[in-house]
C-alpha cells in the first residue's frame, strides 16, 4: 500500500490546499477506509474560514470534509465485524482524502449496487434527518413539515419521512423552480415561501386546521417562530439548521397552549452515546430503502479532487442544488 495520499487541507489560507500527506493507520476500534468519493456540506466553507490564518483564523491545519464512500482497507483491534474489502459509506472528520480513519461504529454498509459517487452524498442527511425524526418520536401515520426542504439534507428528509410512513409531507422552499423537484421526491404539499406565502396559514390549510405532527426545521429565524402555531397540539418541533440565523422571537402562547415539545439536535462525533444508536436504527429501518433506490441524494456536480477550487466556487455561488461530489482516482 502507498504511504502518502492526496488530501484537501485547511489552515493554510483562504482556500483548500491539495497536498500529499501520510496515510493514517487504524487504532483500536477504528477502520481505515479507502475513499473513492466525498460530498460537501454546509459546514465545509465556514470551517475553512475559521482556520484561515491570513484573515484572523486559527491556522490549525487539518484535513477537510466529512462524507465519504469507499471500501475497508484495514481493520484495527476490536473494530467490530468489518473485513477488508467491505463497501462502506459514512460521515466522519478528515474525509477529503484518499484514505481516512473512522470509528468503526460510525461506518455504514454501502449497498453493493450503490456507486461511491452517489453513496457519499447520503450519510449526513440520513443521520441528521432520521435522528431528528427519532428525537421527535415520529410514528407512521403522522404528518411532517420540513422547512428549507430544498437543502441537501431536507431532500433526504422528505424521502425518509415517506419511507417511514408519514401520512402527509409538507415541504417549504424559497424557489418556485424547486417545487416540482420536491414533489417528485415525495412531498404532498409544497409551500413556496419566497413568493409571499404565509407559512402558518398554508400549513394549517394543508392539514385541515390541525397543524403538522412533526416539524423538521432547517431554517430557524422567523420561520422557526412561524412553525410553532403550525404544529399540531402535542406535536414536536426539531430545529436542525439555521439558514436564516440563530435568533428567533417566538410566541410562547403558541408553544404552551399547544403543548409542544421543541428539540435542538446536532449529531456530532463526540456524542457517540447518542449517535451510535441512531446509526443502528438507520441500518435496520432506512438502509434497505436506500438499497432499493427509494432514497437517493440529489447531486449538483461531480468533480475530481483536482477540481476542488471549482467545487468551492460552486458552493460559494449559492446556486448548487444538492451535493457537490469530489472523486478520487
Amino acid at each position: 500500500m502507498t504511504y502518502t495520499m492526496k488530501a484537501l487541507l485547511l489552515g493554510r489560507g483562504p482556500e483548500w490546499v491539495l497536498d500529499d500527506v501520510p496515510v493514517p493507520g487504524p487504532g483500536p476500534g477504528e477502520v481505515l477506509i479507502r475513499n473513492r468519493a466525498s460530498a460537501t456540506n454546509n459546514a465545509d466553507l465556514p470551517m475553512l474560514t475559521e482556520a484561515d490564518p491570513t484573515h484572523g483564523g486559527t491556522g490549525k491545519e487539518s484535513i477537510a470534509g466529512f462524507e465519504y464512500a469507499g471500501e475497508i482497507a484495514a481493520v484495527g483491534q476490536d473494530a467490530g465485524d468489518w473485513k477488508v474489502g467491505d463497501p462502506v459509506m459514512g460521515t466522519f472528520p478528515s474525509a477529503f482524502a484518499e484514505y481516512l480513519v473512522a470509528d468503526h461504529r460510525f461506518a455504514l454498509p454501502r449497498p453493493q449496487d450503490l456507486v461511491p459517487e452517489i453513496a457519499c452524498a447520503l450519510p449526513t442527511g440520513l443521520l441528521t434527518e432520521f435522528g431528528a425524526l427519532s428525537a421527535a418520536g415520529f410514528r407512521p401515520g403522522q404528518s411532517v413539515l420540513i422547512t428549507g426542504a430544498s437543502t441537501s439534507i431536507g431532500m433526504i428528509g422528505i424521502q425518509i419521512a415517506k419511507t417511514l410512513g408519514a401520512s402527509r409531507i409538507i415541504a417549504t422552499t424559497r424557489s418556485t423552480d424547486k417545487k416540482d423537484l420536491l414533489t417528485r421526491l415525495g412531498a404532498d404539499t409544497v409551500i413556496v415561501t419566497g413568493d409571499g406565502s404565509e407559512l402558518t396559514g398554508a400549513v394549517l390549510e394543508a392539514t385541515g386546521g390541525e397543524g403538522a405532527d412533526v416539524v423538521l426545521d432547517h431554517v430557524a429565524g422567523d420561520t422557526f417562530a412561524a412553525c410553532l402555531p403550525a404544529t399540531a397540539p402535542d406535536g414536536h418541533v426539531v430545529n436542525i439548521g439555521r439558514l436564516a440565523g440563530p435568533a428567533a422571537t417566538i410566541d410562547l402562547d403558541a408553544l404552551s397552549y399547544r403543548h409542544l415539545t421543541v428539540h435542538g439536535v446536532s449529531f456530532g462525533f463526540s456524542r457517540d452515546w447518542e449517535t451510535v444508536p441512531i446509526l443502528e436504527g438507520l441500518r435496520a429501518k432506512v438502509l434497505p430503502a436506500v438499497g432499493r433506490g427509494d432514497i437517493a441524494p440529489v447531486t449538483d456536480a461531480t468533480l475530481t479532487i483536482e477540481q476542488y477550487q471549482e467545487a468551492a466556487d460552486r458552493l460559494r455561488s449559492g446556486n448548487a442544488v444538492g451535493k457537490v461530489v469530489l472523486t478520487f482516482a
